[in-house]
C-alpha cells in the first residue's frame, strides 16, 4: 500500500519540480535582489548565468546575421568588416579591460555592502570609458582608408567598404558605453538589466540590417555602410536605456545625479585594476591583428572563411563566456563578504558546466563544419578554409571551458596582471610566431595559422587552470 502512495505521488513531485524550474527561469530573467554571497551556490550560478548567457547569445546572433547579409555583397566586402574588426579589436580590448575591472570592483563593494561606493565607481567608469573612444573616432573619421591599406586590404575594400570602416570607428563611443554600463550591472549582480539592454540593441540592429543594407521602398541601398549605420543606431539606442535604467535604480545598484562628479581617486584605482585587463586583452587582441595580416598576404578568400568561422565560434561560445561573467561576479562579491572558499566553490563548479557544453560544440563543428559554412557563403573556397579552421579548433574546446572560468576568477578578483603576463607569451612569444612559421616558412597557408592557434591556445588554457589552483588570487586587493 505504502508502495502504491509512493507511486502515485512520482507525477505531482516531477510536476512540482518543473514548476520550480520554470519559476526560478523567470527570476533569472526577471533579475532578483538575491545575495549571491549567502544562497546556494548552483542557484547563484544559475540566476546569474542565464541572463549573462541570453545576453552574449543575443549579441553573437547579430554577429552572425550581420556576417550573413554582408557575406550577400561578396567576400571583399566580409575582408573589409573582418579587416576593420581588428581595429575594433583593439577598441574591444581596452573595453573588455576596463570592463573587468569594473565588474570587480563593482561586485567587491556590492560584496561588502557599500552600494554607496559602488555607484560612485560606475560614473568615474563611464567617464574613463568616454576619454578612451576618442582617439578612435578621431582615427575612424578621417584615417580609415589608411587603416584599411595598412592592413592589406584590396581597392573594392578600400575605395567602397571604407565608410563602413568611418562609422564603425567614428561611433565607437556607444561601444566603449555598452560595455563599461553592462559591466557595472553584471558586478552589481543585475545580469538581468545587462541582459535586456543587449537584446533591445541587437534586435534593432538585426532590423535595420537588411532594410538598410539592400534598400526598401523609399530607404535607399547603402550596401555595406548601411550595416554599420545599423549598429551604430541599435547600440546608441541601447546606451539611451542604459543610462536611464542606472539612474532609475536596478535590484542591486542605483546611481544619483548628485554623483556625477570627477572624483580622482575612484578614476585612479579603476584605471590601475584595468591596466592589466586591457594589456592581457590588447596582447590578445593584436595577436589576432597579426593573424589576419598573415592570412590578407595569402588572399581575401582566407580572410572572408576565417572571419565567418570566427563569427560562427563567438556564436557558440557565447553561452561559455555568460557562464564565465557569472564566475567572475561570484568571485568578486564572495571575496568581498570575506568567503574565499566560497568564490573557489564557484570556479569549479562553473569550469565543469562550461566543459560538458563546449564538448558538444566540438563535435558539432567536427562534423557539421562545411554546412555551417554554406549557411553564409556560396563561395567553394571561402567554405574549405572556414570549415577546416572549425574543424582543427574543435580539438581544443574542451580545455576553453575551463580557461575561461579560470581566467575570469582572476579577473573577478581584480588579479588582471596574471592573465595579462600568461597572455604575453602564450599569445605573442608563441602563437604568433608558430603561426609565421608554419603558414610562410613552412607553406602551410592559412592551415599553418589554425594549427598554430590551436597549439598556442590549448596551451595557454592548461597553464592557466593550473595557476589558478596555486590560490594567488584569492590574495587581491581592490
Amino acid at each position: 500500500m505504502n508502495e502504491d502512495k509512493n507511486v502515485s505521488t512520482l507525477p505531482q513531485q516531477a510536476s512540482i519540480q518543473r514548476l520550480s524550474i520554470w519559476k526560478e527561469l523567470k527570476n533569472a530573467i526577471r533579475g532578483t535582489e538575491a545575495d549571491y554571497t549567502q544562497i546556494g551556490m548552483k542557484h547563484a550560478i544559475f540566476l546569474l548565468a542565464v541572463p549573462m548567457i541570453l545576453e552574449l547569445v543575443m549579441e553573437s546572433t547579430f554577429a552572425v546575421v550581420d556576417i550573413y547579409f554582408v557575406g550577400k555583397l561578396g567576400a571583399s566586402a566580409v575582408a573589409t568588416v573582418g579587416i576593420t574588426e581588428t581595429y575594433l579589436f583593439l577598441l574591444y580590448s581596452i573595453g573588455m579591460g576596463l570592463s573587468m575591472a569594473v565588474t570587480a570592483i563593482i561586485a567587491r563593494r556590492i560584496g561588502e555592502k557599500k552600494k554607496e561606493e559602488a555607484a560612485v565607481s560606475a560614473i568615474q567608469a563611464l567617464f574613463l570609458g568616454l576619454l578612451a573612444s576618442l582617439p578612435f573616432t578621431f582615427a575612424g573619421i578621417f584615417f580609415a582608408k589608411d587603416l584599411l591599406t595598412l592592413m592589406g586590404a584590396d581597392g573594392w575594400s578600400i575605395n567602397e567598404g571604407y565608410r563602413y570602416t568611418q562609422w564603425m570607428l567614428g561611433g565607437n563611443a556607444v561601444i566603449m558605453m555598452l560595455f563599461v554600463i553592462n559591466a557595472v550591472f553584471r558586478g552589481a549582480g543585475d545580469a538581468a538589466i545587462a541582459m535586456r539592454i543587449l537584446w533591445i540593441s541587437n534586435g534593432i540592429n538585426i532590423i535595420l540590417d537588411p532594410l538598410l543594407i539592400f534598400g526598401l521602398g523609399p530607404v535607399p541601398a547603402l550596401g555595406i555602410e548601411g550595416a554599420a549605420v545599423a549598429t551604430t543606431i541599435g547600440r546608441g539606442i541601447g546606451v539611451a536605456v542604459q543610462l536611464w535604467t542606472l539612474f532609475r535604480g536596478g535590484k542591486h545598484i542605483a546611481v544619483k545625479t548628485t554623483q556625477i562628479q570627477w572624483n580622482s581617486k575612484v578614476i585612479l584605482n579603476i584605471f590601475r585594476t584595468s591596466l592589466g585587463g586591457i594589456g592581457q586583452m590588447i596582447i590578445g587582441m593584436t595577436s589576432w591583428i597579426f593573424l589576419m595580416r598573415i592570412l590578407a598576404d595569402i588572399g581575401s578568400e582566407a580572410v572572408a572563411g576565417a572571419t565567418i568561422a570566427l563569427r560562427i565560434m563567438m556564436f557558440t561560445m557565447m553561452p561559455a563566456w555568460g557562464l564565465s561573467n557569472a564566475a567572475a561576479t561570484l568571485v568578486g562579491q564572495n571575496l568581498g563578504a570575506g568567503h574565499p572558499e566560497r568564490a573557489e566553490s564557484a570556479v569549479w563548479k562553473t569550469g565543469l558546466y562550461n566543459m560538458i557544453f563546449l564538448v558538444c560544440v566540438s563535435v558539432t563543428f567536427f562534423f557539421f563544419n562545411e554546412p555551417l559554412m554554406k549557411i553564409f557563403t556560396d563561395d567553394l573556397r571561402v567554405i574549405a578554409i572556414g570549415s577546416e579552421w572549425l574543424q582543427i579548433l574543435s580539438f581544443s574546446f574542451w580545455v576553453y571551458g575551463w580557461w575561461m572560468v579560470s581566467v575570469q576568477a582572476f579577473n573577478g578578483a581584480g588579479d588582471t596582471k596574471t592573465p595579462t603576463k600568461i597572455n604575453l607569451v602564450f599569445f605573442w612569444l608563441i602563437q604568433i610566431p608558430l603561426s609565421y612559421l608554419l603558414a610562410i616558412t613552412f607553406g602551410w597557408e592559412q592551415s599553418g595559422v589554425f594549427w598554430g592557434v590551436f597549439v598556442s591556445e590549448t596551451l595557454v588554457g592548461l597553464f592557466t587552470l593550473w595557476l589558478f589552483t596555486r590560490g594567488s588570487w584569492k590574495k587581491a586587493v581592490v
